[in-house]
This record gives C-alpha cells, sequence and structure tokens, in this order.
C-alpha cells in the first residue's frame, strides 16, 4: 500500500508540474527549434526565405566574414568588460552591505534594486542625456575650461552604461553568499594577527566565489546580448550582434542569416559561460583544498 500510495504521490506531482513543463516548451525549446530551422532555410532577395530549401552558407557566412568575426569579437570583450568592472565594484559593496546595520542595510538594498523597476530603454536615455555632446559631463568639461569630448556612440558609453545596468546582478548573488558567511571566522583571524587584507583575501573571499561566479554569468550572459543599450549608446557604428540580429530582420529581411546569428550567439555564449564556470570552479576546489 505505501508503494502504492508513493506511486500516485509522484504521479500527481507530475501533473502539477505539467502547465510550467507545458510553459516551458511553448516559450522556448519550441522558439528555438523554429529558429534552429530558419537559420538553414534559403534566403533569396526577390522572393524572400525559401523555407523548402535548406543550405549551410549563413553558417560559413559566420565563420568567414571577418564583419562578423569583428561583431562578435567586439560583443565579447565588452561583455567580458563589463563583467569584471561589475566584479570590482560589486563584491565591495556587497560586503559593505552586509557590514551595514539594520536601517541603513534595508535603504541601500532598495536603492541597489531600485533601478531594476526603470526600463532599460529610460536607463540608455538618460545615459544619452549626460554623455551628449551637450550633457551635463560635457558641461562641467567646459566650464573647467577643457574641450568638449566625445563620450556618446563610444565603447565607453555602452560599457558605462551596462555596468549600470548589470550591477544589482552582480550584488545580490555576492550579498547572499556573505549572507552565509560565519562573522566569527573574520574575527578569529584577525585576533591571531592578520590584517584586513589578509582576512579579505584568505577568508572572504574563497566563500564568496560562488556568488562571484553566479553573478558572473549572468552579467555575461545578459551583457552578450543586451540590444537596447549598444543600439541606443553604440550608434550605427558600434554594432554588436544584438544589433545586427535586429538588422538582418528588419532592415535586411534577411531571416535565416539572422536566426543563424542567434544560433550562433547562443552557442558561442554558452561555451564561454560554461569554461568560465569550470574554471572558477576549479580553482574554487582548489583553495577549499577539494
Amino acid at each position: 500500500m505505501s508503494l502504492l500510495s508513493e506511486m500516485r504521490q509522484g504521479g500527481r506531482g507530475y501533473w502539477l508540474s505539467a502547465p510550467a513543463l507545458a510553459l516551458y516548451i511553448g516559450l522556448l525549446v519550441l522558439p528555438l527549434g523554429l529558429t534552429l530551422v530558419l537559420s538553414f532555410n534559403v534566403f533569396d532577395y526577390q522572393v524572400g526565405v525559401k523555407s523548402d530549401s535548406y543550405t549551410l552558407a549563413n553558417y560559413m557566412a559566420v565563420v568567414t566574414d571577418s564583419y562578423f568575426y569583428e561583431i562578435f569579437l567586439r560583443t565579447f570583450w565588452i561583455s567580458a568588460l563589463v563583467t569584471l568592472l561589475c566584479v570590482l565594484i560589486g563584491v565591495p559593496e556587497a560586503y559593505i552591505l552586509r557590514r551595514m546595520g539594520t536601517p541603513w542595510r534595508s535603504i541601500f538594498l532598495i536603492l541597489i534594486l531600485t533601478p531594476l523597476l526603470i526600463s532599460v530603454v529610460v536607463r540608455a536615455f538618460g545615459w544619452s542625456l549626460l554623455l551628449g555632446a551637450d550633457g551635463l559631463i560635457n558641461q562641467v568639461i567646459q566650464f573647467m575650461g577643457g574641450r568638449p569630448v566625445k563620450l556618446l556612440y563610444t565603447p565607453f558609453a555602452v560599457v558605462i552604461a551596462l555596468v549600470h545596468v548589470m550591477l544589482p546582478f552582480m550584488i545580490i548573488p555576492v550579498w547572499t553568499s556573505l549572507q552565509k558567511l560565519d562573522p566569527t571566522a573574520e574575527q578569529a583571524a584577525l585576533s591571531l594577527g592578520a590584517s584586513q587584507a589578509k582576512v579579505m583575501r584568505l577568508i572572504v573571499l574563497p566563500q564568496v566565489m560562488p556568488g562571484v561566479l553566479s553573478g558572473s554569468l549572468i552579467v555575461f550572459g545578459l551583457a552578450a546580448s543586451s540590444f537596447a543599450i549598444p543600439g541606443l549608446l553604440g550608434g550605427r557604428r558600434l554594432k554588436m550582434v544584438a544589433t545586427v540580429i535586429y538588422d538582418q530582420y528588419l532592415s535586411e529581411l534577411n531571416w535565416p542569416m539572422g536566426a543563424t546569428l542567434a544560433v550562433a550567439l547562443l552557442l558561442v555564449n554558452l561555451l564561454v559561460m560554461l569554461s568560465w564556470n569550470r574554471m572558477i570552479e576549479g580553482r574554487y576546489k582548489k583553495t577549499l583544498g577539494e
């Protein structure tokens, strides 16, 4: 009877998860599958997409064309730089947030999370007002006797705006890892004569590496696939993969090439993230002596 009841409970669990599974298949698996099929279709500028013809020419163009190589290279070095800056800013900020008292911690946590309630497009327009030729930053430079600096439509504008958008996704995982850290371990190390820098390097950082890893993966993945900020702050010349996909779909109407770039971005993104995950996990286990 107990075995039968366990089987019934297990079957009930499968039925309860069926709506979520159907939603997952309908909104993720099926569109990805259709995009993959579309990437192999032939495109003709006179007749459009030939759904009954298939080719590998789109993937060969992505691999061999130097234009796409430059786009992917720019996308990933900007994403890597954004991730590095988020780590350098987010880890100390999360540590300071953990050391704060009760009223201030809640206030600053709200300040960190509040930007997530504002549209990325609105924030991108805000940065364009700051970085434009007549923006606030150039006005301050001119007031101090300097000459205007071209900041908008440069890699600097894209990087600084992406860091602003992605920083909460780094702070929250690191702060969550710090919540599990035993403060007595830090106090014991300090009482034995270790400096604060040594405590951070040997005790705090190894234990927050899971948070840094998860935050880095989130930030890198979102930065590599971001569209609004590169499109609004990068301009027509500073292309990233997402903006090129947009152009292929809506300007060139070359849907197979847009689908090919989307699949290639997904695969390369997964490859980079899995490699980074394995490298950081290996160092983390080595640090803990596992």
